[in-house]
């Protein structure tokens, strides 16, 4: 299965389950990889085949970036369920979804979840 990504995109939105997270907001990085056989794209050179990379961004944008939800995991699951509704050449998903500053005491690079989920489930 051929793959494609899309690597530390940077979003500000206001999931979390503290109340000083809906009101200020934070840093979300998300990076996902869709897969799915681009050898029909890649022999026609035709964008129709494949997934538009600005497409998916935009998508990704309007959901990190929009509605607030209080789980990291319901955002991803959001992400995934969204590239296979407008992408149909996508059989699986996977996104990451860190937050590099939670309001969590202590040391630490940063906090992520991660999911994978495939068109037949």
């Amino acid at each position: 299965m051929d793959k494609i990504y899309l690597n530390g995109m940077k979003f500000y939105g206001y999931h979390g389950v503290f109340p000083e997270e809906n009101k200020l907001g934070q840093r979300f990085y998300v990076d996902l990889v869709l897969e799915t056989d681009l050898s029909k794209a890649s022999n026609s050179d035709d964008l129709n085949y494949t997934v538009n990379y600005a497409d998916a961004y935009n998508s990704i944008k309007s959901i990190v970036e929009g509605t607030p939800r209080k789980l990291v995991e319901t955002v991803a699951e959001e992400i995934t369920k969204k590239m296979f509704q407008e992408f149909e050449i996508v059989d699986a998903c996977t996104v990451k979804v860190t937050k590099p500053d939670p309001p969590i005491d202590g040391q630490y690079d940063s906090v992520a979840i991660e999911m994978k989920r495939e068109r037949n489930e």
